[in-house]
């Protein structure tokens, strides 16, 4: 059975109604959600249940709109405090080390490609191969983190979170000009080199002043309908990402760092906006990821299981934590074993199997061959690391309560009100100056919206009897806290 425009949305509804119906399973037994969702497609692919897809040029455009989406939510949820501390490891480890892993993956499959005489590549080929694997997957571990509440010691969750945000782009420009260098037989270094620096200064110029602009524009607009804001927010960044594109930027690096300067502003029905984004993300997430289960034909990685295996196993084991050892030397105050969870945490997801696209629609010699390897090792990835990130981090005595978001009651209130919600749960001292909402010593500009008892809520007036471990809301103007708590 092939798409079409009479069944495309009658098979599509279905694959992601059974895929969100699946992925249940996934947050019973730790399994990556954005698994389950490659392996339905695989499921219902050609050597599956028979749906025929395999335009690897309709995948990379999927691929693009949805890693946009993905890469500008990420970074509209990072709050500037939380990185700021960890900035300079998440650059070199987003840059460098995305470099260091590809040479020495390269070289390796260079060397593994001289032992085997049913698999041969050259050097440049080799290095491609490894370039288009060599980021973390900021879709994978944005997933992973989040869904599984993992909570992590010494700001290694936000280094985490910005390092996978920020490292496709460097993946991608080395992608891109290592198949130009393979297509056209020529290898410059300066070549190679101008084009990466132009690549990241476009993609970082036109991000941070198109950010500029959607602060502004979303502050000035003053549209009557609420709901158009976050829909206008979205034509900006897919503006955003095929202005930057088309002068040969680095569309992904842009959209990251647009979404990083919208999320850290005020603007207008910014909560509004960010559920819309959140929402959208995850629909873009489980589209791209059933597309590129369909794109694949499981029958043809086993021709290459062997050979990306041992890729697989040379990436987790020996790249990925030499590109970040070396590369976080000079952090001293990190610790081996916070050097060792960063390792592990190099997990592969839908960016490298798109940037393995490239080279199949640039014609490389072997690149069915690169991509059916790239999808093996991000199926691995994806089921070795990312099913035992939460047990590693346990292990290494990383693991921490996750901070909470939001609050139990439910409320949210929009950021141009200034005002600030705090959760307190009465203790037994705080009750020595009487039982009563009007015995309670609040500071001046605080108000307690609501009681919660239980299951019950309650809207409090003065003379409304309190009990220890009831939790009061408490809604103030001003930055202080209630006495006995911290924020």
């Amino acid at each position: 059975m092939e798409f079409s425009a009479e069944n495309i949305l009658l098979v599509g509804s279905a694959l992601i109604f059974v895929g969100i119906v699946i992925s249940k399973t996934g947050y019973k037994f730790g399994i990556p959600t954005l698994l389950l969702f490659l392996l339905v497609g695989m499921l219902f692919g050609s050597d599956g249940l028979g749906l025929q897809f395999n335009n690897a040029g309709d995948a990379q455009f999927i691929g693009m709109i949805a890693l946009s989406i993905i890469l500008f939510t990420g970074g509209m949820d990072t709050k500037l405090s939380d990185i700021r501390p960890v900035i300079a490891q998440g650059l070199i480890l987003s840059t460098l080390a995305v470099v260091v892993t590809t040479f020495l993956t390269g070289y390796f499959i260079y060397l593994l490609s001289g032992w085997s005489a049913t698999f041969e590549m050259t050097l440049a080929t080799s290095v491609l191969l490894a370039a288009t694997m060599s980021s973390t997957d900021s879709a994978s571990v944005f997933n992973v983190l989040r869904s599984q509440k993992i909570g992590l010691r010494n700001n290694l969750r936000p280094m985490l979170e910005f390092e996978s945000g920020s490292n496709d782009p460097m993946a991608y420009m080395l992608t891109i000009v290592l198949i130009q260098a393979v297509t056209t037989g020529e290898i410059n270094a300066a070549t190679i080199t101008r084009d990466i620096a132009l690549q990241f200064l476009l993609g970082g110029g036109t991000g941070y002043v198109m950010g500029r602009i959607a602060v502004l524009v979303l502050r000035k607009i003053n549209i009557p309908n609420p709901s158009l804001y976050p829909i206008l927010l979205l034509s900006m960044i897919i503006f955003t990402f095929t202005i930057t594109d088309m002068f040969r930027g680095n569309g992904y690096l842009a959209v990251y760092l647009m979404g990083i300067i919208v999320g850290n502003s005020k603007t207008a029905y910014k909560k509004e906006t960010s559920t819309f984004m959140e929402g959208l993300t995850w629909l873009f997430q489980i589209i791209l990821f059933i597309a590129l289960g369909l794109l694949v034909n499981p029958h043809e990685m086993l021709d290459v299981a062997g050979v990306a295996l041992l890729i697989g196993i040379f990436m987790i084991v020996i790249a990925r934590p030499a590109g970040v050892f070396i590369c976080l030397l000079p952090f001293r105050r990190m610790g081996v074993r916070d050097k060792l969870f960063v390792s592990w945490v190099g997990l592969r997801g839908a960016a490298p199997i798109i940037f393995a696209t490239y080279p199949v629609i640039a014609g490389v010699d072997g690149s069915g061959y690169i991509f059916n390897i790239v999808f093996f090792i991000t199926l691995v990835s994806l089921l070795v690391q990312g099913t035992t990130i939460s047990s590693v981090a346990k292990l290494l005595g990383l693991d921490a309560p996750e901070e909470k978001r939001g609050n139990d009651f439910g409320v949210e209130l929009p950021e141009e009100l200034g005002s600030k919600l705090t959760e307190v749960t009465l203790t037994r001292p705080m009750l020595a100056g009487g039982n009563r909402l009007k015995d309670l010593n609040l500071p001046k500009g605080q108000l307690v919206m609501f009681v919660k008892r239980d299951k019950e809520i309650i809207i409090p007036d003065g003379q409304v009897e309190l009990y220890e471990g009831d939790k009061l809301l408490v809604i103030s103007s001003d930055e202080g806290s209630y006495p006995g708590t911290s924020r």
